[in-house]
Formats: C-alpha cells, structure tokens, sequence
C-alpha cells in the first residue's frame, strides 16, 4: 500500500528556510508520505476555482494568511480533512470570537474589551494599562501598551478610523519579563520560556520548563475549545496568576526538543487515519 498523500497550504514557501517547515516535510517524505507542497500562484496566474479538487488525504494549513486560508476554506467544504480544521482557524483568526471562546471554556484570560473608538477605553485607564491588538493580528505584531490619554490619540492617529474594531485586554505585567509558551503536539504538551520580542537566534529557542499541571490543564482546554491538535499557547504569570493572552495554531515550535519528527508523525498518522475514513484522533504524536 502506498503512503497517504499531504498537501501543505503556504502563503511561501522556500528549502532554505530558517523556519522548521523543510525538515518537517523531509521527514513525512522518509515516512513514506507524499507530499506536496501548495502555495499561492504568481500574481500573473490566477486560480480557477472550479479546478480546486481534493486531492489528498490530508491537507496543513501552516499559516493563518490571504490566500492560504481561503483556499483551505473552500477544501473544507468540498470535504477535505484539514490540520487544523478550517473553522477552528477561521475562529482563532479573530481575536474577538477566539477570547470569547476561550472565556465560554473557562480559560483565564485578561478582562477583554471591544470598541469602534478609542475614545470609548479612556475610562478603562482609570485602572492601569490596557494592551490594545489587532483584532486580526498574530505573530505579537503591532501590539501596543496604552498607558494615557495621549496614548491613545497616537492610536487613533495610527489606525484605520471607523474601519476596524479595537481589541484590547487589562495589561498584566509579565513575572521575570519572560512569557510562558506552551506547544502541544497531539497529546504532549513542551513548556518553553521566551522573551519579547526576541531578536536572536537563542532568544528564539527559548528556555525550556517542566509544565505544571495547571498549565497543561489551561493549553488542552484551549485545544478542546477550537478542535485543534497543533497549536500554541501564550501564557502570562502576573502576581502569581497565569492569563491566557494568545492560541496560535502551526506554531513555529522553537525550543520544542525533537519538534520536526514529532509534527511529522503526527501529521503522518492523522494521514492515514482519513485515508481510511477515520477520524483524525489525539495521541497520535507517541
């Protein structure tokens, strides 16, 4: 019988990527996958939809961006198994149904608030710092203390006015000035210890911790409330209370020992098992 084919949605893709995307492949291939590679076409070539087909087993989405994320929706609904299935990305895409999610799972988040106006979360300062994100932002990008009024003139003077709803969450002060990364890989869960933001190579590796058993609590919490089984999780401990500030799915799992192999046999199980019908079950990274 010959392996399950996997097709990976990439907004890019190059070999000689620094990211853990090539040996992730590399290894599927030594499984006895085949995988394919999708990316998004040159700006001169566009996609007729009526040719997208499903047409492997199993299709990963490694990045929650543009077109990537389209085309993985309309696979979704022409049947295709996803990892991770596209409404729970489609959900963590927008921070504001993803925390709404995550309070309804009972996950310690900070306070969180939505707006139309800065001028609405001047009141929220009487109580300290509020951190305002993009509501579709990832990555840690464009994500701003607010600590004043004037604070948040420079915000409205930098956002697009009347178009985008304000995210924003109670600042906590991080214990260490280090956050908390939880990865988990199917049923294992790898606590790494970072700073932000990271510029170097080492401050990208991280520091690994044992995970407590709260905290491993909170991160397959946030995997059963979206359906996800590769995914990682942000932890903030301030006063000695840990908030969930953010859950990205496809991580880059940097500082996770033996990261690669441990994706690709996952995602080389979860191929067999919808090659046969089955469902994409947990535990399968052992």
């Amino acid at each position: 019988m010959s392996g399950p084919r996997i097709g990976v949605l990439l907004p890019t893709y190059s070999q000689h990527s620094t990211s853990q995307m090539p040996s992730v492949l590399r290894t599927l291939a030594d499984l006895g996958a085949t995988v394919d590679v999708i990316v998004p076409p040159a700006p001169d070539r566009p996609v007729e939809l009526s040719r997208l087909r499903v047409e492997h087993d199993l299709y990963v989405l490694w990045k929650i961006s543009g077109l990537a994320l389209s085309l993985a929706g309309a696979l979704h609904e022409l049947g295709a198994t996803i990892v991770n299935p596209y409404p729970a990305l489609a959900a963590l895409r927008d921070k504001i149904v993803a925390t709404r999610i995550l309070q309804a799972a009972g996950v310690p988040v900070p306070a969180t608030y939505v707006a139309t106006g800065t001028d609405a979360l001047l009141p929220l300062l009487e109580d300290g710092p509020i951190v305002v994100k993009p509501y579709q932002g990832a990555g840690g990008h464009d994500v701003q203390i607010v600590r004043s009024g004037a604070d948040l003139v420079n915000l409205e003077l930098g956002r697009r006015a009347g178009r985008d709803p304000i995210f924003a969450q109670r600042y906590h002060e991080s214990q260490g000035g280090r956050d908390r990364k939880l990865y988990v890989i199917g049923d294992r869960c790898f606590g790494v210890m970072k700073v932000f933001p990271r510029r170097t190579a080492e401050e990208k590796q991280g520091e690994p911790f044992m995970v407590s058993a709260e905290l491993r609590d909170f991160a397959f919490r946030c995997g059963r409330a979206f359906g996800v089984e590769l995914y990682g999780v942000d932890i903030i401990e301030s006063g000695g209370v840990p908030y969930v500030v953010d859950v990205g799915v496809t991580p880059g799992y940097k500082g996770v020992p033996d990261a690669p192999r441990l994706v690709a046999r996952y995602l080389y199980a979860a191929a067999i098992h919808a090659a046969r019908g089955e469902q994409v079950a947990s535990g399968m990274a052992s």
